[in-house]
């Protein structure tokens, strides 16, 4: 599957509303932001305008809600604008607060989600970030109740199933699903929270929902209720008032279901919120038993720490597959000959990535001298070798490569990590750090020798006709 671009806003989005738990009006801005940046919340009320990275090991409670905190500052119930972001496969975005929780709106992540589509959405030059899901991970809390399971889609699409199972006669049992990310905005995002009227006095008394109202929310009476007792319920809110009525179980006269199974749909978008808070776009399949925040954070925690290993370790590749080039191919592009040939072979290309063979024998000439007794491949050769790769690369992009060479014009961040020795095979990726622009190409090289990091560079060459590069040497020297 090729790699797809980050993505950021087009513009900059308001929206105002009230906080469900600290009742507080709240001003939100989710602005665009740089590559590579990922999701920040920033408090703007706070002295110094603090940030917060969206990041699940920074989640430090999980009642009725997802609250971050880094360095004493706090955003409270961050996932339903991080699902909607989410959800639209925005990269990268600061949400700016100018209080302590993202607004409720109306329960659900649809107005987030409204904004920023009429906002619009811009590619970016930097490749996405995924976790690929290659083997099962599972997570169970036998005392919650809550098991999770992650396993590989063949096609490589982000999918979610939930069943939720309240043992309420009016809830039963539920299931909710997304085949794609795709799907979420128009299946998943206007699906609003949801509580059981029975715990709505409970979370008042525990200085919760203080913004709550039948506007926000789903209530659902989970066994018959008198009017003395909704009348007591509604007192202890704040609201009695309000003409609140249910028949038997039910859901309050006030709303009605967009879905049959909206509940599980909104335990559906909450996991996509807390899985935000991985920092990757998942290509898996994610089953949910009776979710949660706190598992939903905790399996986050799990799918994060997967995603580090993933970046940490080396790649796999085929070495005995058929090359994409092999050496007669490759002397037909380079120019380069015995002994300054290095590449033995190209294994793969695609539009931004290459990768290349040098099999480093006893018979290489620079062991003669480097150093007798005891042979070690040059760095400056092993940085030789991966420019090669990359001019192949280069030259691949010209419809007569043979006429083209490519030149060195600078070299950052070179890094020798291991020796490279005699009987070794290193494998060299690189890969395009921005468009190739007026023959100038940027490229991030990465050399594997069993499995681990030999060396690295970032490296910036021009492909330049060869009777372009005659003229400029005879004008030279004239």
């Amino acid at each position: 599957m090729t790699p797809a671009k980050q993505r950021t806003l087009k513009t900059a989005i308001t929206l105002t509303g009230v906080g469900l738990h600290t009742g507080s009006i709240v001003n939100v801005h989710i602005l665009p932001a740089p590559e590579n940046h990922g999701y920040v919340f920033q408090r703007m009320d706070l002295e110094g305008q603090p940030t917060i990275p969206a990041d699940c090991d920074l989640v430090v409670s999980t009642q009725r809600g997802t609250t971050l905190e880094y360095k004493g500052a706090r955003v409270h119930t961050t996932e339903h604008i991080l699902a909607a972001i989410y959800g639209c496969m925005i990269d990268n975005a600061i949400v700016q607060l100018d209080g302590p929780e993202v607004p409720i709106m109306d329960g659900s992540a649809k107005l987030f989600v409204d904004a920023i589509l009429a906002a619009g959405i811009v590619e970016q030059d930097a490749e996405r970030k995924y976790l690929v899901l290659n083997e099962n991970i599972a997570y169970e809390d036998k005392e919650k109740n809550v098991e999770m399971l992650a396993v590989p889609t063949n096609g490589g699409e982000f999918r979610l199933t939930v069943m939720v199972d309240y043992n309420s006669p009016v809830l039963g049992t539920q299931h909710a699903h997304m085949y794609e990310l795709d799907h979420f905005n128009e299946e998943i995002a206007s699906c609003r929270t949801f509580v059981f009227l029975g715990e709505l006095a409970v979370l008042a008394k525990n200085g919760l929902i203080k913004g709550g109202s039948l506007d926000n929310a789903i209530v659902l009476a989970e066994r018959v209720y008198s009017d003395s007792e909704i009348k007591e319920i509604l007192k202890q809110l704040g609201r009695e008032n309000l003409d609140v009525r249910v028949e038997g179980m039910g859901v309050l006269n006030t709303v009605k279901l967009q879905f049959e199974n909206e509940p599980a749909r909104h335990k559906l978008l909450d996991i996509v919120g807390d899985l935000a808070l991985t920092g990757r776009f998942i290509r898996g399949h994610i089953l949910a038993a009776r979710p949660g925040h706190f598992g939903n954070v905790e399996f986050a925690k799990i799918l994060k720490g997967l995603a580090k290993k993933q970046k940490d370790a080396a790649p796999t590749f085929d070495i005995f597959k058929k090359p994409l080039y092999d050496i007669n191919d490759i002397a037909k592009m380079l120019p380069h000959r015995y002994p300054f040939l290095l590449v033995d072979k190209i294994l793969e290309m695609n539009e931004t990535s290459i990768v290349g063979i040098k099999n480093v024998t006893m018979n290489e000439p620079f062991f003669q001298g480097h150093f007798p007794g005891n042979p070690v491949m040059p760095g400056v050769l092993q940085v030789e070798a991966m420019a090669q790769v990359g001019g192949i690369y280069a030259l691949s992009q010209v419809e007569d490569p043979e006429n083209y060479s490519t030149y060195f014009m600078k070299i950052d961040g070179v890094k020798f990590k291991q020796k490279v020795l005699p009987g070794d095979t290193i494998i060299f990726k690189l890969t395009l750090e921005s468009p190739i622009r007026r023959g100038l190409v940027n490229m991030r090289g990465v050399a594997y020798v069993n499995g681990k990091e030999a060396c690295e560079a970032l490296m910036l060459a021009q492909v330049v006709r060869d009777r372009v590069a005659k003229e400029t040497t005879q004008e030279a020297t004239a």
